[in-house]
């Protein structure tokens, strides 16, 4: 299969404005998911979508391949569908599996990130996306975490900015999970996906993967151990600031 990975960003972020460019132990946020996507295994190249300038001029001076997109995304999925497009007209190939992984996931590990791909050699898995547990109640109540249940064959049967399943009895025996950014789609499926209208459930939890279990289809779910916080404020970034120390991913990095 011919896989590649894009990374959405913009820089009008309601929540945070400039998040993708926000320096992290001295580099911008998004320089940290590109690095990582890198790294992972299998992949014949990794992008980054954008419809601003800036964030285009930082990805090509590091190196990187940044495709401009539309302005008027309001989903992820939209604009690295468009981006799986024109990559396919520029570089004569078609693609088989595109992995999305989100600009503010700066801590998401090149084994999270691959950890999609071998479910797609179940030709019955169409969309795969990563989830990882949820260590607090503060953090499942959390409307910025977006939880998931799943089944007992982990495909996911709901997402909720709620806490699911319910904590009224406590927390101690609940499988708190919570989805991570990064999705992983097979060519036409997110083509499909995006020619689709939004759903109910889509709108009133504002998470775009309900519209895949609305309408009937199946995702499945990978559990990683690994500690993701994917950044909604600038405390958050802070956070990830201080895990990050002695990350002896850093060292990987490409050397300006």
């Amino acid at each position: 299969m011919k896989t590649i990975a894009i990374i959405p960003a913009r820089m009008g972020a309601s929540r945070f404005p400039g998040k993708p460019l926000h320096p992290i132990l001295g580099i911008p946020m998004l320089g940290h998911c590109y690095f990582r996507t890198r790294m992972v295994p299998g992949l014949a190249e990794t992008y980054v979508a954008t419809c601003d300038q800036e964030i285009a001029d930082y990805v090509t001076s590091i190196g990187g391949k940044a495709i401009m997109t539309s302005h008027s995304h309001n989903r992820a999925t939209d604009r690295t569908a468009e981006a799986m497009l024109k990559i396919e007209v520029e570089t004569g190939d078609r693609v088989d599996v595109v992995i999305m992984v989100q600009g503010d996931e700066p801590l998401i590990l090149p084994e999270t990130i691959g950890e999609t791909l071998p479910h797609f050699n179940d030709p019955t898995v169409e969309i795969v996306n990563i989830m990882s547990r949820l260590r607090t109640r503060e953090q499942f109540e959390d409307k910025n975490n977006v939880k998931v249940v799943v089944n007992q064959q982990k495909d996911a049967l709901y997402f909720s900015r709620e806490p699911i399943p319910s904590p009224w009895r406590g927390v101690e025996q609940v499988p708190m999970y919570m989805q991570v950014g990064v999705i992983a789609f097979r060519r036409d499926v997110i083509i499909r996906f995006n020619s689709m209208p939004e759903t109910t459930l889509e709108k009133i939890e504002s998470v775009d993967m309900n519209r895949v279990l609305e309408t009937g289809g199946r995702i499945r779910m990978v559990l990683t151990d690994a500690v993701t916080i994917g950044v909604d404020t600038p405390q958050e970034a802070d956070e990830v600031g201080r895990l990050m120390q002695g990350d002896a991913l850093l060292t990987k990095y490409p050397q300006p």
